[in-house]
């Protein structure tokens, strides 16, 4: 593998590490409704797990409320159980055509739960962006060693893959205040 070769992987796998936390993140509950909180959702529709969003759309008209419109009206019940079977916390009350979740403002407690969530999320993305950083350097090594990388090669090599650990640690502290401030706003 070249250099370039070995940092361009290094740059792809921590860049997907980031969107996971950007993911995590989304599903983290706030003092108002985000259809981030039901989207990795699953409900047992047509004898399989279905991701919410396939069966229905998710919208957030007011800041305190969700509404679930499923495509089909027939699944109703089946995305009720779903939510109820869920963690989320939420109880949902139907009409026949629509589901309502209201999104209770969040205790001072909940919040400080919440707030260490999204610590978790970020220290596990930095520590895989670490482990990224660590195979990097791993092949690098071994590239040298067979000669086909000189040893000036794989200390810049090096030096570029820990700059770029830096900017997605970076990036990972950024997207977690972001969300922290948004969980302690009242």
């Amino acid at each position: 593998m070249s250099a370039e070769e070995i940092f361009l992987d290094a740059e792809e796998r921590m860049e997907k590490a980031v969107v996971k936390l950007k993911q995590d993140l989304f599903g983290i509950r706030t003092g108002r409704a985000n259809p981030g909180l039901v989207s990795a959702l699953r409900v047992d529709v047509y004898g399989s797990p279905t991701p919410i969003k396939q069966v229905a759309s998710v919208t957030a008209p007011e800041p305190q409320q969700l509404v679930i419109r499923p495509f089909d009206p027939s699944i109703i019940k089946d995305i009720e159980k779903g939510i109820i079977a869920s963690d989320i916390g939420l109880t949902p009350q139907s009409d026949g055509k629509v589901i309502r979740l209201n999104v209770p403002p969040l205790s001072g407690e909940v919040r400080r739960k919440m707030v260490s969530r999204t610590k978790e999320l970020a220290e596990e993305a930095k520590v895989a962006i670490r482990n990224i950083r660590r195979d990097g350097n791993k092949t690098a090594d071994a590239e040298q060693k067979q000669k086909t990388l000189s040893e000036d090669d794989r200390d810049d090599l090096k030096k570029d893959i820990q700059e770029l650990t830096k900017k997605f640690e970076d990036q990972a502290n950024n997207l977690t205040k972001a969300k922290e401030s948004e969980v302690l706003e009242e």
